[in-house]
């Protein structure tokens, strides 16, 4: 077993799985066109009908700057290989997914609501999944004994970056941040509990439960509070 107690998992499974679906999901872009990147896109006006693309957008990228999925798989691959030899399987392909929907939520609820022009704006991409994972490392390696000062000093970087860059979704980025530390922060104190292999397994899985649950409740209050529900009724209501 590895520092926090988790079973040691040799091949990153995972990891090449993920940035596998992403180079198809890309080539898929590339081929299809503007036509398959806006049926899996996300961005506010549409989650609520077709929530799907909370996470499908996670897989797709910017076909205009070849350097956004290549940073991205970089980043994934770096911080993948290691999350996922020490998580183990199963609960890293969780945290992917489950930071993947975090980082939407997140750009929905700091979209701004309805009158604002981030609702309309489509949004792409694993960064919110990637900082998922840098948020993740940061409690793997204060469990483990190691300084995540590198870890902060990227998320800086980067979080002043998405204040001056334009299209950079600063939401999602935080979205799955926060998502991913608070997982990460869990896995690391339960699997390293010496309280028995059940409770570990209870927590493993009670955790992204409860934070999809969390995330779903969120996403449907803002809707419900910013009024865009009943604009959906009404929609419907006239379209039959």
């Amino acid at each position: 077993r590895n520092a926090i107690g988790a079973r040691a998992i040799a091949r990153p499974t995972v990891t090449f799985t993920v940035i596998g679906l992403c180079a198809a999901m890309f080539g898929l872009q590339m081929i299809v066109g503007s036509a398959w990147t806006a049926r899996f896109a996300f961005w506010p006006a549409i989650g609520a009908l077709e929530p799907w693309r909370f996470l499908t957008s996670a897989f797709l990228h910017s076909t205009g700057f070849m350097g956004h999925i290549l940073f991205n798989m970089l980043a994934f691959w770096q911080c993948g290989n290691l999350l996922e030899r020490v998580l183990g399987h199963a609960r890293f392909a969780t945290l992917c997914l489950v930071t993947a929907l975090g980082g939407s939520v997140g750009y929905l609820l700091l979209a701004g609501g309805p009158t604002s022009a981030a609702w309309g704006t489509p949004v792409v991409g694993a960064s919110g999944m990637v900082f998922g994972l840098f948020g993740a490392l940061i409690p793997i390696m204060r469990k483990a004994g190691n300084s995540a000062r590198q870890i902060w000093g990227l998320l800086a970087i980067n979080a002043v970056l998405g204040f001056i860059v334009p299209g950079i979704a600063w939401q999602a980025h935080l979205g799955g941040l926060l998502v991913g530390m608070a997982m990460s922060w869990a896995y690391a104190h339960w699997i390293s509990n010496r309280s028995g292999r059940d409770l570990r397994k209870i927590v493993a899985w009670a955790m992204p439960l409860g934070v999809v649950a969390l995330l779903v409740v969120a996403a449907f209050l803002n809707y419900q509070l910013t009024g865009w529900l009943e604009v959906i009724r009404q929609l419907r209501s006239v379209t039959g």
